[in-house]
């Protein structure tokens, strides 16, 4: 039935975004551990490199093996949202970061990471007319009331710069969140290996730049894994859920991160497992909540669209074949939408940007 493949496509895109926050929740608090030998700049250019060079082994890999190709290529209109990607998501979210990391535990961190769901949201919503319903805004509103606790704790947990530097991180990857959206239809791994690349190529010049002292291989080695799993492979992840669910759920599901990391770093790292943290973590916990159970079904309109993205003949591609076309199922080529009213469970995917 239509609405069963939706909901599998809604669960899916849920899963992914998961995967995604696990591996980059688990980044923080082992990048917290080499912060204490390598200058925070040089280590943001050190995990974004390890992403891009090590994507790019895979996209080489693909082309030596003469795998066939299975996404959409970029194209010179996308060069101008991506090259802003590079810049708020892998330049400026990753120095602010670890700037913040510095003066901050790693618990605290990974669970203030949770404010970049909310700038995800608040400009899905605001800037660019995702539709955002009132359980995801109370949502939303929980996880910002348990950052605010967070933060306002004496001692450690007292607010600072660190806390004011993670903030900007969030906002930064908030707006890179949102840009990337308009390029998810396009390869996932050949975008992120350029983000990884590019980003990770000026973070390091620029900290060399500066005086930044080169750490030894072991440092670099660990430095480049952490950034291949985590802005790597859960980037490719992440992008791959914003087609599914859209923007804004895509990044409720994310703010699950923040939880993993602090776990893992009250595990790895010996940090108290404060009742401020146990208070936090619940009242985020209860927000993300509400943000998985949410129920979206209503008649809708599609106008007639026009794009190039992977696809399968599903309810939504009935669209007829060229000779020139590829066989099989999925696949992609250019294909037309015919205007179209139904009723079925949807989330503000590739083919769902209608108002309300």
């Amino acid at each position: 039935m239509p609405t069963l493949k939706k909901d599998k496509a809604s669960w899916s895109g849920a899963t992914l975004a998961l995967v995604a926050a696990l591996l980059f929740g688990a980044s923080t608090p082992f990048a917290k551990v080499l912060l204490g030998s390598v200058d925070p700049w040089l280590l943001a250019g050190i995990l974004y490199l390890g992403s891009g060079l090590g994507l790019s082994a895979i996209l080489t890999l693909r082309k030596v093996l003469d795998l066939p190709k299975s996404e959409a290529p970029l194209r010179r209109g996308d060069v101008p949202w991506l090259a802003l990607v590079v810049l708020f998501g892998g330049i400026m979210g990753p120095v602010l970061l670890l700037t913040g990391l510095k003066s901050t535990s790693a618990s605290s961190a990974s669970l203030l990471l949770n404010v970049e769901s909310l700038a995800t949201m608040g400009i899905a919503w605001l800037v660019f007319r995702e539709n955002v319903d009132r359980r995801l805004l109370f949502g939303a509103a929980v996880i910002l009331a348990g950052a605010i606790i967070l933060t306002l704790q004496p001692g450690e947990m007292a607010f600072g710069w660190g806390a004011v530097w993670i903030a900007l991180a969030c906002l930064c990857w908030g707006i890179d969140n949102n840009l990337t959206r308009k390029i998810s239809f396009a390869d996932p791994i050949v975008t992120t290996a350029i983000k990884g690349t590019v980003a990770g190529t000026v973070n390091l010049l620029l900290a060399l730049s500066q005086g930044a002292a080169v750490p030894n291989l072991t440092t670099i080695g660990a430095g480049a894994l952490i950034g291949f799993f985590g802005y790597g492979v859960g980037l490719v992840l992440f992008v791959l859920a914003l087609r599914q669910v859209g923007t804004a759920r895509t990044g409720a599901y994310y703010s699950t991160a923040p939880f993993i990391g602090a776990l893992i770093a009250v595990g790895l790292l010996g940090e108290p497992l404060t009742m401020t943290l146990l208070i936090a973590g619940a009242m985020m916990a209860f927000g993300v909540w509400l943000h998985l159970t949410e129920d979206h079904d209503h008649q809708h309109a599609h106008g007639e669209m026009l794009h190039e993205h992977r696809h399968s003949h599903d309810e939504h591609h009935q669209h007829t074949h060229a000779q020139s076309d590829p066989p099989g199922e999925p696949h992609v080529h250019v294909h037309r939408h015919e205007p179209m009213v139904h009723r079925h469970r949807h989330f503000p995917d590739l083919h769902h940007g209608h108002g309300h």
